[in-house]
């Protein structure tokens, strides 16, 4: 279907209903393949139904999947007024002050303040950290033998952020640089599964809250020392950052406030571009003349000349084709707020959760010709649209963090190259991995690496 309406309109609460088709499995089947292979369930329902139906999910409910990408803009481009968040979503584990939680003008308040310290100039104070840390990984791992990349990912770019959070080293950054992955992990598997009534000792939930109360203790320690810090004002991490902070009425953010951010930074960050990481050795050693390329490339940034145009072209391009074509997140969604909205050939009720399939729209010929082929040269000049383009999610909550996620990427890509010929491979495509909410290459993003 196509469009021309800018964004989704409210209609009276009288007005009829009409809902997408809904996918013919039963309801057990649709919650059994959501939790297990929820890829599957959407390709499956696609085939059948087109690229807009309504399935019945665990915790969701009723949900619309969205794979039309001039409904998602629609969608994109609607207000905070009109629609919220999805609920629920990953604030019921990164906490009640968290971004993913505020809506309308906190919500903006809050994006507001957190937007400086991940943009601009600050970038350049990231990227020292971000390169020390994969050198640093990298010089531990074995030559000439397969290794898996996503566990080593996952440490360069925990021990990144967290140095970027909290600045120097201590005691409470060992903690958390110990029990985070853990955490993390457990929080992203337990965020898509029904909460249950009650708690039981032992459970997910009640393991969970538990390590919660360890992260505030000590982030309520780091806070503490900050604002004592005499140095406070000259310092660029993160934390002190938001210890100097005020909104626009001149108050300053509360410790809750800055612990449920913080977490979010750490866990949203860390996890998502570590994957990406995977997936890019997964991509690249399977596609040798892109590896080649990006070897001259990465070469001919040792000499660069200072009147030509930036050196990563390629390494930019191949980053963005990762993240269309392996997407961690493959859903972002919004929650109906007026009594109707009319979003494309639908009219919705208030309260119907709408799941935009990131995965399915950047797979789509119309957008991408070939969309099934591994082509970074089709982002090579160009800027990717942010309508059809969608690691980061789209409209107001677009993920804050997509400036630092894309530096990040692209500093330990390109150490990465500089430091290790990569063993090119026959075998067949790694398959998906499930880790809750995010998807990582099934077999690790195996390599074998040997010293350039």
């Amino acid at each position: 279907m196509t469009t021309d309406a800018p964004s989704a309109s409210v209609l009276a609460p009288d007005a009829s209903i009409v809902l997408p088709p809904r996918a013919d499995f039963t309801r057990a089947v649709q919650g059994a393949l959501f939790l297990l292979d929820r890829r599957r369930l959407f390709a499956a329902a696609r085939r059948r139904h087109g690229t807009t139906f309504t399935l019945d999910l665990p915790t969701f409910g009723s949900v619309a999947l969205i794979g039309d990408p001039d409904v998602a803009k629609q969608l994109f481009l609607t207000g905070s007024d009109v629609v919220h968040n999805v609920r629920p979503n990953l604030g019921r584990v990164l906490g009640r002050e968290s971004m993913f939680s505020q809506e309308g003008e906190a919500h903006r308040r809050q994006r507001k303040l957190l937007t400086p310290p991940l943009h601009g100039r600050r970038m350049r104070d990231y990227e020292q950290i971000i390169e020390t840390e994969a050198a640093r990984e990298l010089a531990t791992w074995p030559h000439g033998r397969r290794l898996q990349t996503t566990p080593a990912m996952m440490r360069i770019t925990l021990n990144a952020i967290l140095r970027a959070v909290f600045g120097a080293d201590g005691e409470e950054l060992e903690i958390l640089r110990a029990d985070m992955p853990a955490w993390i992990e457990q929080g992203s598997r337990i965020a898509p599964i029904p909460k249950p009534p009650f708690r039981f000792p032992g459970s997910p939930w009640v393991r969970f809250a538990r390590n919660r109360r360890t992260f505030d203790e000590l982030i309520g320690r780091l806070i503490a020392t900050a604002r004592a810090d005499p140095n406070l004002a000259q310092r660029v991490d993160i934390l002190a950052m938001m210890v100097r902070a005020t909104y626009d009425d001149g108050a300053p953010m509360t410790d809750s406030e800055i612990s449920d951010q913080l977490l979010t930074l750490v866990a949203a960050g860390h996890e998502t571009t570590a994957n990406t990481l995977a997936w890019a050795v997964e991509r690249i050693t399977r596609h040798p003349d892109v590896l080649a390329r990006l070897y001259d490339e990465v070469d001919g940034e040792a000499d660069p000349d200072p009147d030509e145009q930036p050196r990563n072209v390629l390494r930019q391009a191949v980053i963005h084709e990762v993240q269309r074509t392996r997407p961690v997140i493959d859903l972002c969604g919004r929650t109906v707020m007026a009594d109707r909205m009319a979003l494309g050939d639908w009219v919705f009720p208030k309260g119907t959760v709408l799941l935009v399939s990131i995965a399915q729209i950047q797979a789509d010929e119309a957008l991408f010709a070939h969309a099934g082929v591994f082509d970074p040269d089709r982002f090579l000049g160009s800027r990717p649209n942010p309508m059809s383009w969608l690691p980061y999610g789209g409209g107001t909550r677009r993920c804050i963090g997509a400036a630092f996620a894309n530096m990040e990427l692209d500093v330990v890509l390109r150490t990465l190259l500089r430091t290790y010929d990569l063993q090119v491979t026959g075998a067949s495509d790694e398959g998906w991995h499930s880790r809750g909410i995010a998807f990582s290459p099934a077999k690790g993003g195996r390599v074998v690496v040997r010293p350039r």
